[in-house]
């Protein structure tokens, strides 16, 4: 797929249902497959009528229903409907909101909501976590998302944000900012003896203690640069992530929140890639069954 994918592209790419099904077969199956039942090889032909293919096989009876298994199982929505929310996702910065997805597509709001969630949770599925450090520096911090509920109580919701300075960022939900919430976290995701940049938070302090090489700014004296160490990477991530928040969405629930910053985890870590590449990576993710596909 080419690195520039407009609409138009898209359209010509993607014109119907029965192409984006092929294309689900064709990344999840192969070409050829091996039918489980008959233990013949070939290649499987669509089921008129059904997002299914069966077996060529005569009276093996044996289908295939790529659908299962992705974002789009037990869906009444059509393919290329969501197909064209995900193009949607790769071409902009800051997301999109359940409204402007009902507008484009012509859903409801609930179907255009539930669409939008399924799609965040495959962005960071896709995404993954590959551990951070080794290369380049990794700058840890918090940010604190949300503002006050409707009887005025503070509900905020803390984040640990990790990030490898030119690599890839992890986000986590984190019940406060106390060591023993927080170095968990770090642990399973950062190098042991990665060189690490904080702030002078109580999560962090210990460190040095835990093979890391810790280096930290005291941002309470107006220390945001010492050297190597800072945490301008991360903050600008938080930046971003903060504004994109409050212009599209207004407020993210604390339940929801995991799936909104797994989405932007996944534009964050392809920041240096054409939204054709952002949604490329998302139309060839499609988790390939078990079993054995022939290409």
């Amino acid at each position: 797929m080419a690195k520039t994918f407009t609409v138009q592209q898209f359209m010509t790419r993607f014109p119907d249902d029965d192409a984006c099904l092929e294309h689900l077969m064709q990344v999840r199956y192969g070409a050829k497959q091996e039918c489980h039942k008959c233990g013949k090889t070939g290649r499987f032909v669509r089921l008129r009528g059904q997002p299914a293919y069966c077996c060529p096989t005569p009276r093996c009876g044996n289908h295939i229903h790529p659908m299962v298994g992705t974002p789009f199982a037990k869906t009444h929505t059509a393919l290329q409907k969501w197909f064209y929310a995900m193009y949607l996702f790769t071409t902009t910065r800051h997301g999109v909101p359940a409204k402007e997805l009902q507008r484009q597509l012509g859903v409801t709001y609930k179907t255009a909501w539930r669409m939008g969630h399924e799609i965040r949770k495959y962005m960071a599925n896709v995404d993954g976590d590959a551990p951070l450090g080794g290369n380049d520096i990794v700058e840890a911090d918090h940010a604190h998302i949300g503002g006050r509920d409707k009887i005025g109580q503070d509900d905020k919701v803390v984040v640990l944000g990790m990030v490898e300075r030119g690599g890839d960022l992890i986000t986590r939900v984190v019940p406060n900012t106390r060591e023993f919430s927080n170095l968990p976290h770090i642990m399973a995701n950062v190098l042991p003896e990665s060189r690490m940049a904080t702030d002078e938070g109580k999560a962090f302090i210990n460190l040095g203690k835990y093979t890391y090489r810790h280096g930290t700014v005291n941002h309470k004296a107006k220390e945001y640069v010492s050297g190597e160490t800072h945490t301008n990477t991360i903050e600008a991530f938080w930046g971003r992530l903060k504004a994109s928040i409050r212009g599209t969405h207004i407020n993210v629930s604390a339940k929801h929140l995991p799936k909104y910053l797994g989405e932007f985890e996944y534009r964050f870590n392809l920041r240096k890639e054409t939204s054709g590449v952002l949604f490329a990576g998302l139309m060839l993710g499609f988790a390939k069954p078990a079993g054995k596909a022939l290409p």
